[in-house]
């Protein structure tokens, strides 16, 4: 397949495991902590008989920039399952498609941190906007009781974003995709395993349904992830970057047809903005330092 039909697919298959992390948890109870585990469960055993069967290895030289990349990462992707299970899909997934803007903030941070390096007022506006969004979108589209949730949401896009400059690091090092993966899957069935026996309740039991739900969870991140890798791999950076915002799409379609969740017109504009301001940050990084869009690969 060509490298943009990949990317399509692969956001389809990921607004899909959106959907099935809201039913899992709106419909049987299961938590955050939960969903989690069960992915990375998912994701570890695929990835460890793909290596298994291609004769890969597991070795890694670095395993303290694996530890960080897999802590932020889990903690963003704890943080979003939470906010897909209190917020509409299309608003939990567009507060996460922010990580761009969030990378574009850091880039500006850095350059004033260093001392006369130029900040390019364009990338500057690009975060203005994509605050402005955030602003349309939390603002008109949930009660006070969800505030909380949509700052979950909100720091989700932002660890999303430590760990994507993470992953970048890593390639620099020379560590494949398939064992940065590999890492943060096992991180996440670690991490959400303490979780929920920290918490009250503990596991859940399974029926048929919830337990099918939970499988489907990772197999369709770990399958997105597959894709989206090989038409990072085939494909043009921006070409695929821009794709990707295809998710905040599916998402709202389903977050409609399925859930009946009626945004007012403010939030949709509030997502326009966020996917324009998102789709120039990208494009600035990406004449700066056309490597940085690599990092794509490896998160959702």
């Amino acid at each position: 397949m060509s490298a943009p039909l990949l990317m399509v697919l692969a956001t389809l298959l990921f607004a899909t495991m959106g959907l099935c992390v809201k039913v899992a948890s709106l419909h049987f109870g299961y938590t955050a902590g939960e969903i989690v585990m069960y992915r990375g469960l998912v994701g570890t055993l695929a990835l460890f008989t793909l290596a298994r069967s291609q004769g890969l290895s597991l070795k890694t030289k670095v395993p303290a920039m694996h530890f960080w990349r897999s802590l932020s990462g889990v903690i963003a992707l704890s943080l979003w399952f939470y906010a897909i299970s209190k917020l509409p899909l299309a608003t939990a997934m567009t507060l996460n498609y922010m990580s761009s803007i969030w990378m574009a903030l850091f880039l500006i941070g850095g350059a004033v941190m260093m001392g006369g390096a130029r900040v390019d007022p364009r990338l500057i506006t690009t975060v203005l906007i994509g605050f402005v969004g955030v602003a349309l979108v939390l603002r008109p589209s949930m009660s006070e009781d969800q505030f909380w949730h949509g700052l979950a949401g909100l720091a989700s896009g932002m660890l999303s974003a430590m760990a994507y400059l993470q992953v970048t690091a890593l390639g620099r090092v020379g560590e494949p995709e398939y064992r940065v993966v590999f890492y943060f899957s096992m991180g996440g069935a670690v991490a959400g395993a303490l979780v929920s026996l920290a918490t009250a309740g503990g596991w859940h039991g399974h029926t048929w349904t919830g337990a099918a739900l939970l499988l489907a969870v990772g197999v369709l991140a770990t399958g997105a992830q597959l894709l989206m890798t090989r038409a990072y791999s085939i494909g043009k950076p921006l070409v695929n970057a821009s794709l990707q915002y295809l998710g905040i799409v599916f998402s709202a379609l389903y977050s409609v047809l399925i859930f009946q969740d009626l945004l007012p017109w403010t939030a949709w504009v509030g997502i326009g903005l966020i996917v324009v301001a998102g789709l120039g940050a990208t494009l600035l990084r990406a004449r700066n330092t056309p490597q940085d869009e690599q990092h794509s690969v490896s998160e959702s």
